[in-house]
């Protein structure tokens, strides 16, 4: 299939649409996301890179301090919590923990780094671990999680506005459990700090902010690793008007996914043809704008 515009025109087309860009107000670039790392655990492994804290969620109260690059176990107990700290257990009054690290460091679970905070609750006897974390580090953990990082800027481009989008549409998709989205590809993939990459986190850089919306609403926008030569029309919550069928450029790599939205593989082939990732998004993506985040006041 061939575009009807050349690429310098469609670079004019997409600065217009910048300038002109929808400002949301109801959500902001810096926003907090709670990304669930462990669900229904007995314990969990938890550690900062600079000196820590442990605070109690429900009193705001210190309840330990942590050392840095010192590796400490969380468990539960009945319906509270206990830390182990040099071989003994120390009982911790409470349901529901905060784990900051001093510094703008990191903290640590599931042998992973992680930017922002740890959220620990006991739910029933059992822990869910939660990553608070801002958007936009977020997604810098998530773009080389769904994406190779070889692959052209223009494509972790397209990936990391489809990827705000995804986020956004579907915040307390999970708030059953306690948080936002998983971090597996049930939602969106995400490594967190110990993930991220050079290239992919200017991707998320350089598109700061900015989402796809439908109507003036945020999308869901999904996306499917290929398709097999033709995405899907979405099937699912009734009409979807801008999850359409079209081709996916990746009949090479075969179907590997539900095949609905933009194909990661496709988008990275109209990357390496020249397409920039606006043009791959309003491709994939039917009767969209863009638009961007309210910048924090």
């Amino acid at each position: 299939m061939k575009f009807h515009t050349r690429c310098g025109i469609i670079n004019s087309m997409r600065n217009l649409l910048l300038a002109l860009c929808l400002f949301l107000c109801s959500v902001n670039p810096v926003f907090a996301i709670k990304i669930g790392l462990l669900t229904d655990v007995s314990s969990a492994g938890v550690g900062t890179s600079g000196d820590g804290v442990i605070i109690d969620a429900r009193t705001n109260k210190t309840v330990t301090e942590l050392k840095q690059m010192k590796g400490y176990l969380i468990v539960a107990r009945n319906k509270k919590m206990a830390i182990r700290i040099n071989g003994e257990y120390k009982d911790i009054n409470s349901d529901r923990i905060v784990i900051k690290s001093s510094q703008d460091g990191f903290v640590s679970t599931k042998k992973k780094w992680y930017r922002g905070n740890l959220i620990i609750q006991n739910n029933n006897g059992r822990l869910t671990v939660i990553n608070d974390v801002d958007l936009e580090s977020y997604l810098k953990g998530v773009i080389p999680s769904e994406m190779p990082t070889s692959w052209d800027v223009e494509a972790h481009k397209a990936q990391a506005i489809a990827a705000r989008s995804y986020a956004l549409a579907n915040l307390g998709k999970r708030a059953a459990k306690g948080y936002d989205l998983e971090d597996t590809p049930r939602d969106q993939a995400y490594g967190g700090a110990s993930a991220e990459n050079r290239g992919t986190t200017k991707a998320v850089n350089d598109t700061r902010g900015i989402v796809l919306t439908h109507n003036q609403r945020i999308i869901s926008a999904f996306y499917t690793a290929s398709a097999g030569g033709k995405t899907k029309t979405a099937s699912w919550g009734g009409n979807v008007p801008y999850l359409r069928s079209v081709p996916s450029y990746d009949a090479s790599v075969g179907k590997k996914g539900h095949g609905v939205g933009m194909s990661q593989h496709g988008a990275n082939h109209l990357a390496k043809q020249g397409y920039n990732a606006y043009q791959i998004l309003k491709y994939f993506y039917k009767d969209v704008s863009f638009a961007r985040l309210k910048a924090e006041i």
